[in-house]
């Protein structure tokens, strides 16, 4: 029998409840406790049965018994945890709505628990209760608290969940599918491909989570030689079975075949995923990288290789570092490059080549650290600093001259007694107590070049003068670029005379007759004042590299300033066609740089043609668009024998351009060499040139076209500007027509400014035509205040003979402003000429009105030749001549007004006074006095 109480075997099992189970233990509790045993009773020896041991349960549930009986236990035996693993390899834990797979796991809990109480029997060794218990000790050690019931019963419960959780790296075919895959198997190698292949799509329309069906059918394409579904069915088959990395790389090996590049990088990724160490997938994956130009991930597989590689593997990491470092170099990432070599320097110093101190010495000067590629110079290279104390002169040991062989404590010794020799060698260069340099003759001429240029970035001179003379021994035909590099050095820090003997000597060079040699003489010579031969050296630069924009402003300048302009000009000569300007950006950047200042040369020289042809070019580079829209174009014509730009209007005949915002920011990307502000600058200039020279129809193009240009017109102050300058320019062409549209538009603006109304009755008075009586009137209704507005409505309408509407516009005025002398004059001027009307009632009330006002106007204005004319003339108009002719008469005695800007012609009012008054006499017979009147004063 079970050592096990019967109700908890059942509640185990599952066919009680708990609290049947409680109720029950308490009944057997009563039952026990009614009958008296001996306090000192054995335990039972039931306890010690001895159970299946080859039937256990998991480790977790015998740790959960012994707890519960204060007992440790005992760990299963070899021969079951061999037979659990077999039970596992065959189990399918994935599939679990599949039935066998329910009756199993039913079985296996059954089978768990009967064991359970198995290995419980076995593990029992006495009671708990020593004292208490009197009989059937056995039934007394089956007795357990509710908490030892539930621990039992949740450690079962995590055993299960954990079996059912557990995903293996196995199989996931179901065993009633696992002879099917067989025989597909036994089919493809008697060579039946069809029933291989249908029994292989059968067992993945039933298990499409196995992998060995997808195998076996890319095995079978692939000896069909369908490479393309052997990869497709080996990729499905590889994802499902993640962990062999074999298979990994014989797919990236056949993507690489079939030229996927991409497909095989995630290969190898996959690969490397369940086998990071490997360092021949991460140096095949890091070359792919490379064969697509992904220069990052190339690197950061390089990386791991130079991690992963051993001590004894020096020569591959050197190597490796060396490609590392030259990669990063040509991607511009010097501090990569660096950490690369000195991590290399580091591990393994004795490795050191002189291509390796070069390169390391080299990028630090690239990177400005003249200390660090001192120091490496110094420590492999065996480079000998000595300073001003002979004693305490230090200097690396070469690599070569170390013993092959060497205990690794000595080798430790050393190393460490070498950095305090180092750090004092740095601190006396830093401290710049350096006083000669010995180098050894095996030292290679390239490290000796490194060497003078740190020397000279370090300002440590004195040994400088024997090493350059060393390097200036040998032919500048084979070390001309270490000849370069001194020199460069040297005119980094302004030392020209001592650059110029190197540059002289690459100059007259055969491999080293470049243009870039040439440009550095050139330069060399003009910070020397040497300005004939800097010329000169700037000439064979510019017939060498004509593309070269430097060459061609510091020439000019220099031709400036030795008095040749005509030279200048030659130099600042176009670039490039129309072509190459309107395809490439960086041509046109050039181009405009060079018109700029050849536009500055020319403006200083005084040739103003030539100057608006330079400016005119460099600003339809930049409207290019907005004068396409604004159907203007610049045309080449001939003046007196010579070619010059003009700027037209066209309606037809420009090509369309169908994107206009992608060409505008294609243009936008040509010129921004130049700042909105330069640009600015440069179309006022232009525009002021075009007024200055009489050609303001030109102008007028070119500021309706900057108006067109969203950076221009975006600018509020600078349209205003151009606003004007356009007004100024339709005014001095005598285009009305457009300047009363600039003028219009000011107007609706700016209601209150004089100037504008004065500059619009201007332009309405020589426009002859009235199409701004109506404008008016628009704007009388949205401003009807406005004193300006209401005089000119007033005038309008007299002059279009609505006398009603100009009297109510000036008594307006007039009752606004009455002691404006102007407005009574206007009154009574209006009320007179309705009198004159054939058609009127109250001539005799219009007449004495207009008299009235007349009146008012002369005692504001006083006494003068102005208003003795005007009431003259009143006079003169409604037939009272003999009156008139007083006034004409007394307005003859007096001068005219002298204002101040005005001439004096035009204000004085004498011979329209004499003219009146002749026709007054014509009129009544007196032709004498007519003809005396005349001669007196009209007479020129």
């Amino acid at each position: 029998m079970s050592g096990f109480s019967a109700e908890l075997i059942d509640y185990l099992e599952g066919r009680i409840t708990f609290e049947e189970f409680d109720k029950r233990r308490d009944e057997r509790k009563a039952k026990l406790s009614s009958e008296v045993v001996d306090d000192d009773a054995q335990p039972s020896t039931s306890a010690h049965t001895q159970g299946n041991e080859d039937e256990g349960v998991s480790p977790g549930v015998q740790m959960a018994f012994a707890s519960m009986l204060g007992e440790i236990h005992e760990l299963l035996s070899s021969e079951e945890e061999d037979d659990e693993e077999e039970e596992d390899s065959l189990s399918y834990v994935d599939d679990e709505d599949d039935e066998d797979y329910k009756v199993e796991e039913e079985e296996r809990e059954k089978v768990g628990v009967v064991e359970a109480e198995k290995k419980w029997k076995q593990r029992t060794k006495g009671g708990r209760g020593r004292g208490r218990r009197k009989k059937k000790d056995q039934d007394g050690d089956e007795d357990l608290t509710v908490g030892e019931v539930f621990a039992l019963e949740m450690e079962l419960d995590r055993e299960n969940k954990k079996m059912m959780r557990e995903r293996r790296n196995r199989s996931k075919l179901p065993r009633a599918l696992r002879g099917l895959m067989g025989e597909a198997n036994i089919r493809y190698a008697r060579g039946e491909k069809e029933d291989a292949i249908l029994m292989c799509m059968e067992i993945i329309r039933q298990a499409p989570l196995a992998y060995e069906p997808f195998s076996t059918l890319a095995m079978i394409y692939e000896d069909d030689e369908d490479m393309d579904k052997a990869l497709q069915f080996g990729l499905i088959a590889a994802h499902l079975n993640p962990s062999d990395c074999e298979e990994w790389i014989r797919l990236a090996e056949m993507s690489l075949d079939q030229g996927n590049i991409r497909q095989a990088i995630v290969c190898y990724t996959k690969a490397i995923k369940y086998d990071p160490t490997n360092v021949r997938y991460l140096w095949e994956r890091s070359n792919l990288h490379l064969r697509l130009g992904e220069q990052k991930h190339c690197m950061d597989g390089y990386r791991r290789i130079l991690s992963l590689l051993p001590l004894e593997d020096g020569e591959h990491f050197m190597q490796l570092s060396k490609d590392m470092a030259k990669s990063y170099y040509e991607s511009s990432d010097l501090p990569a490059a660096l950490g690369i070599l000195e991590d290399a320097l580091e591990r393994h110093p004795r490795l050191v080549s002189d291509d390796f101190i070069n390169m390391a010495a080299e990028l630090y000067i690239a990177n400005r650290q003249y200390h660090k590629a001192l120091q490496v110079l110094v420590q492999f290279a065996g480079v000998v600093l000595l300073k001003d104390e002979p004693e305490s002169d230090v200097a690396a040991p070469k690599e070569e001259e170390k013993p092959p062989e060497k205990a690794p404590e000595e080798e430790q010794k050393k190393e460490e007694s070498s950095k305090p020799k180092m750090a004092e060698e740095l601190a006396a260069l830093e401290n710049g107590k350096i006083k000669d340099v010995q180098v050894p003759e095996s030292v290679p001429v390239d490290l000796r070049a490194k060497l003078m240029v740190c020397l000279i970035h370090l300002h440590v001179d004195t040994p400088l003068e024997g090493l350059v003379s060393s390097l200036m021994e040998q032919s500048p035909e084979e070390i001309g670029d270490l000849y370069l590099d001194v020199a460069e050095a040297y005119l980094e820090h302004g030392k020209y005379m001592s650059a110029l003997p190197l540059l002289s000597s690459l100059v007259i060079s055969e491999k080293y007759n470049l243009a870039m040699v040439w440009l550095r003489h050139a330069e060399c010579l003009k910070a020397l004042g040497h300005m004939e031969v800097a010329a000169e050296s700037y000439t064979k630069v510019v017939e060498m590299a004509p593309l070269h924009l430097e060459a061609r402003l510091s020439l000019a300048t220099l031709q400036q300033q030795l008095g040749r302009p005509d030279r200048a000009l030659k130099a600042l000569e176009s670039m490039y066609d129309s072509e190459t300007l309107a395809q490439d950006s960086s041509a046109a950047q050039k181009e405009l740089k060079l018109l700029l200042h050849r536009s500055t040369l020319q403006k200083t020289q005084g040739q103003t043609q030539d100057y608006l042809d330079s400016t005119i070019t460099m600003i339809s580079m930049l409207l290019k668009v907005a004068m396409q829209r604004a159907k203007v174009c610049v045309r080449s014509v001939t003046v007196s024998g010579e070619n010059h730009l003009r700027l037209v209007k066209v309606k037809y005949g420009l090509p369309e351009i169908d994107d206009q915002e992608a060409a505008y920011l294609d243009n936008t990307g040509k010129t921004n060499v130049l700042s909105k502000e330069d640009w600015w600058q440069l179309l006022v200039s232009c525009v002021l040139t075009l007024c200055e020279v009489r050609r303001y129809e030109e102008a007028e193009l070119l500021v309706e076209s900057a108006m067109e240009f969203y950076s221009f017109y975006d600018n509020k102050p600078r349209r205003k500007e151009m606003e004007f300058f356009g007004l100024s320019a339709t005014i001095l062409d005598h285009n009305h027509c457009k300047a009363y549209n600039y003028i219009r538009l000011m107007m609706m603006e700016n209601v209150d400014i004089p100037q504008l109304w004065n500059i619009f009755n201007q332009l309405t008075i020589t426009s002859h035509h009235q199409r701004h009586h109506r404008f008016c009137l628009r704007l009388l209704l949205k401003h009807p205040d406005n004193h300006a507005l209401c005089v000119l409505c007033g005038h309008n309408a007299m002059v279009s003979g609505s006398f009603k509407h100009a009297l109510g516009q000036y008594v307006q005025a007039f009752q606004t402003h009455p002691t404006n002398p102007l407005h009574s004059l206007c009154v009574g001027l209006t009320f007179f000429h309705m009198a004159s009307q054939k058609f009127v009632t109250k001539r005799h009330a219009l007449v004495l009105q207009g008299f009235s006002f007349l009146r008012r106007y002369v005692e504001l204005r006083g006494e003068c030749q102005e208003s003795m004319y005007n009431l003259g003339r009143a006079l003169h108009q409604v037939g009272l001549t003999h009156l008139a002719i007083h006034y004409y008469q007394k307005a003859l005695t007096l001068p005219g007004k002298r204002l101040e800007g005005i001439p004096d012609d035009q204000v004085d009012l004498t011979k329209e006074i004499a003219f009146n008054l002749s026709l007054i006499y014509q009129a009544s017979g007196n032709v004498e006095m007519a003809r005396q009147v005349i001669s007196t004063h009209c007479v020129i």
